[in-house]
């Protein structure tokens, strides 16, 4: 449970949310992401009150605007890392052609292109996360969330996880949201907010932009 928390996230920052486990970070996230909506208090989206929002318009705004990225890469089995990066563009109705030229350049951003036609479990959890960014970012979200996405990965590849979302952070102006519980993928971030049982530490303004 959150309680009168005021968070500020501005376009293009990079912010690490920290805490103990049932702080209130996973239940920050779900409601920045438009999974969960507030009991109560406001949530600004791009000027957008979201708390007054219906389910399916919290929906469209997770499809249009928000892109994620779980500890677990959520990949179909058997199925090409293209067709996995296809996905969300299949859900906005992307044309055949034009998906698989959106899903090329994503994957090609983070590396995979050449591993475009690989079944997911063919690939490494290293790659197989690389294509869960790839999917996440192939319908050019303005937000990226990212709940413990080096969780299931050694140190070294988390490091190569966390450098490629600080450059697509930089070079695409996209906005980060990371949950995490180490200190050193936190050092990647512009600001970490820190919840101790439900409280931010130290408290911002209640807005992201």
């Amino acid at each position: 449970m959150l309680q009168d928390d005021d968070v500020r996230i501005d376009e293009g920052g990079f912010v690490a949310v920290m805490g103990a486990s049932g702080s209130g970070k996973s239940t920050c996230l779900n409601i920045l992401g438009c999974l969960d909506s507030p009991t109560s208090g406001r949530y600004l989206f791009a000027e957008c009150a979201v708390e007054g929002l219906s389910k399916e318009q919290r929906a469209l705004i997770r499809r249009h605007y928000l892109g994620f990225v779980f500890q677990g890469f959520n990949l179909l089995a058997r199925t090409s890392a293209l067709e996995n990066v296809e996905l969300p563009l299949l859900y906005r109705g992307v044309s055949g052609g034009e998906r698989r030229d959106q899903a090329r350049r994503a994957l090609d951003a983070v590396g995979l292109l050449p591993w475009q036609r690989h079944s997911s479990n063919e690939l490494s959890g290293g790659q197989q996360q690389r294509v869960a960014v790839a999917r996440a970012i192939a319908t050019s979200p303005r937000v990226l969330f990212a709940d413990e996405p080096t969780g299931n990965l050694d140190s070294k590849v988390s490091r190569e996880v966390l450098e490629l979302i600080s450059e697509l952070n930089r070079s695409q102006g996209i906005t980060v949201v990371m949950v995490t519980h180490e200190p050193d993928m936190a050092e990647y971030a512009d600001r970490t907010v820190q919840f101790v049982d439900g409280v931010v530490q130290p408290a911002g303004q209640s807005e992201v932009a």
